[in-house]
């Protein structure tokens, strides 16, 4: 099993690519059961995650091609790949690929617009507590579906169709936002989606639909107007670069000091993050090629931040922050009001020599004057990449078990940061 070491104390210095969002890339190759003509996506991450969602969906029939590197091409820059779904061969997605990754779920939706059943088993993802797929569920019973759970799965029909509806979210949810709409492009009528999650990713999706030829209003907004329609065609669409990838290689940054352009960040979809990192003393410098991030030597301040869905503070950058505030010159007070279960990183980095409270939803986290490297262990995807930031900063080697988690989400991190000063490797076996 792979591990990663570091060696900390370098300053970082240069250009980090961000690659394309993993979060709307997933979703995105779904979408493509929704029409028989095929999906040309570009800018698709090389993710553990995505190779995992191209073994599902080519179980359902989709033809999946990834074109070839062409010359002259930045070896960070993402895959093209098409999507063919002209026959969809089977409806099941079995317990041992959907256990795999929470977001494959959300063929759901899609499988029942189109062929009017799927039997999808219940998910599964990283243990960050626990994530009902309750609103999934009651979406699509709006849309006029049947739904039973037997098994471990759950049994869709909508024979004659789904029907367009009036959906109201107890609550924020970007699982189930992304279930409704995939669902109601097809459904006959219109329907609204109200409290829909706003995330950055589900206005890429919505955009990529109404390529495709979906008539979708108020993307970007809480509430989503859809006026159904029979059929969608293909269409070519670039995934929006990664927002959390962003967040996360300027807390590398703010970190350890030093001076990086993010190139290619969206500045727009980080509003909360960049707001949290100059209140930190972080310089942030929004350029027509991206983010700059640049500390020079001065001591970071302590914050106090709550999660929340966007455009709050991005839950997903949650163990990265805490990380970064592991030495700053105070303490910081975290709140995680999204998963009851996302503090599992606390303990490893205590294992760096940071000093973290915890009370329930809250961390206070008193900043220390030196991390030390230790050996540590990833527990979820974001968790493990905290472990990063904390050991590019602590004095000695840090040896990170368990990586295959970083790979589901962090395209080339190792190379990135190396090419930027770290002092980075990965030891396979």
């Amino acid at each position: 099993m792979d591990r990663i070491r570091i060696r900390g104390g370098n300053r970082l210095t240069g250009t980090i690519p961000i690659s394309g969002a993993k979060n709307a890339a997933l979703p995105l190759m779904i979408v493509s059961l929704l029409t028989p003509g095929t999906l040309t996506l570009s800018n698709v991450p090389r993710l553990a995650d995505v190779r995992l969602l191209q073994r599902i969906l080519q179980n359902h029939g989709i033809d999946i091609t990834v074109a070839g590197k062409r010359v002259g091409q930045h070896p960070m820059m993402g895959d093209v790949m098409h999507l063919s779904a002209k026959d969809i061969v089977d409806t099941t997605a079995p317990y041992d690929l959907v256990s795999k990754m929470r977001a494959s779920f959300w063929v759901l939706g899609p499988l029942l617009a189109r062929c009017g059943e799927a039997k999808v088993s219940l998910p599964g993802g990283c243990a960050i507590g626990t994530r009902p797929v309750d609103m999934h569920l009651m979406a699509m019973e709006k849309l006029g579906a049947d739904i039973a759970i037997e098994n471990g799965y759950v049994l869709a029909s909508a024979k004659k169709g789904l029907k367009g509806a009036h959906i109201v979210f107890d609550k924020v949810s970007v699982g189930a936002t992304h279930a409704a709409l995939m669902a109601a492009v097809l459904a006959d009528g219109d329907t609204i989606i109200e409290n829909a999650a706003s995330e950055p990713e589900i206005g890429d999706v919505a955009e990529c639909l109404v390529k495709m030829g979906a008539k979708i209003e108020g993307i970007h907004t809480a509430t989503l107007k859809v006026k159904g329609v029979t059929s969608l065609r293909g269409c070519e669409h670039s995934v929006i670069p990664d927002r959390i990838e962003t967040g996360t290689y300027a807390m590398c940054v703010g970190m350890t000091g030093g001076d990086v352009l993010l190139k290619d960040a969206n500045a727009s979809h980080l509003g909360a993050v960049i707001d949290v990192m100059q209140r930190a003393g972080v310089s942030v410098e929004i350029k027509n090629d991206g983010i700059r991030i640049h500390r020079n030597g001065a001591a970071l301040e302590p914050v106090r931040v709550d999660t929340e869905p966007f455009p709050g503070f991005p839950t997903d950058c949650q163990a990265q922050l805490m990380a970064m505030m592991t030495m700053a010159s105070g303490t910081s007070i975290i709140r995680e009001t999204i998963f009851e279960n996302r503090f599992m990183h606390v303990q490893e980095l205590a294992r760096l020599g940071s000093d973290i409270h915890l009370h329930g939803d809250t961390a206070e986290v008193r900043g220390v004057k030196k991390l030390t490297g230790a050996p540590v262990m990833a527990t979820d995807l974001r968790a493990s990449v905290s472990l990063v930031i904390a050991g590019l900063a602590a004095e000695g080697e840090t040896m990170i078990n368990r990586v295959y988690h970083l790979d589901r989400g962090f395209e080339t991190l190792e190379d990135k940061l190396q090419a930027c000063g770290a002092d980075v490797s990965r030891i396979s076996g």
